[in-house]
């Protein structure tokens, strides 16, 4: 089974956990765009579900296959969102911020009652860091931020480069407006350590450790899906 039919199993898997009548959070993402078709599917057969998207992407997609959307705003509270991830960690925690949308992400699922993630098994890892970490950024001073984040790794052990992320010969910006610095630190065996020590830079927007969020990891394999829970 390729990786394309894998994460199509895990988002059918995910619409298990969407009752009709509910406002959900709606990921990014190639996995969560998977979800999204289901979902369209879903609804023109009669479900009732309202999506908050997690990026304009997100946006664009939903409503071209029409799913209905609402913002935080109107309803800050949700009861379920369904997201991809770049790596699925010990204790589900997760590294994502591939596709520049981990600010609204990681908004959308502390605004629910439960974040669920899908991901095909080349995902899990034992020790999160083998994919680069992204590191949302205010681009006003980024040389200075850059440094400070390269201290504060250095800090905890860490080497590694920190690359500006590009779209062509521009900087990418998130739909919010800020620039991407993805880290190579390798291996990260002390998560909250990491993600403590890039909350106390000031121009770091919000990183992709996305920790004690997810509360079910949906990981679909080529002997099936394999359910993971949270313990915490």
């Amino acid at each position: 089974m390729d990786a394309r039919l894998l994460k199509i199993e895990a988002a059918r898997a995910a619409l298990s956990y969407v009752e009709s009548g509910t406002v959900i959070g709606i990921g990014t993402g190639s996995t969560a765009e998977e979800f999204v078709r289901l979902l369209a599917a879903a609804v023109a057969g009669g479900m009732q579900v309202t999506g908050v998207p997690t990026s304009e992407r997100t946006a664009t997609l939903c409503r071209e296959l029409g799913v209905p959307l609402t913002t935080l705003e109107e309803n800050p509270h949700l009861s379920v969102t369904i997201d991809g991830a770049d790596e699925v960690g010990p204790e589900l925690a997760l590294i994502k911020g591939g596709g520049g949308a981990l600010l609204r992400e990681k908004i959308v699922a502390a605004a629910s009652d439960r974040m669920i993630v899908i991901a095909d098994a080349t995902k899990l890892v034992e020790t999160l860091g083998r994919f680069p970490l992204p590191i949302e950024v205010n681009r006003f001073g980024l040389a200075a931020t850059r440094r400070a984040i390269g201290a504060a790794a250095a800090r905890l052990g860490l080497d590694g480069a920190l690359e500006l992320r590009m779209v062509g010969e521009e900087p990418f910006l998130t739909d919010g407006g800020h620039c991407i610095l993805d880290a190579s630190f390798g291996l990260i065996p002390d998560p909250r350590a990491l993600s403590n020590a890039l909350h106390a830079i000031p121009g770091v927007v919000e990183h992709g450790l996305f920790l004690d969020l997810a509360s079910v990891a949906i990981i679909a394999g080529q002997n099936g899906i394999n359910t993971l829970a949270a313990t915490r």
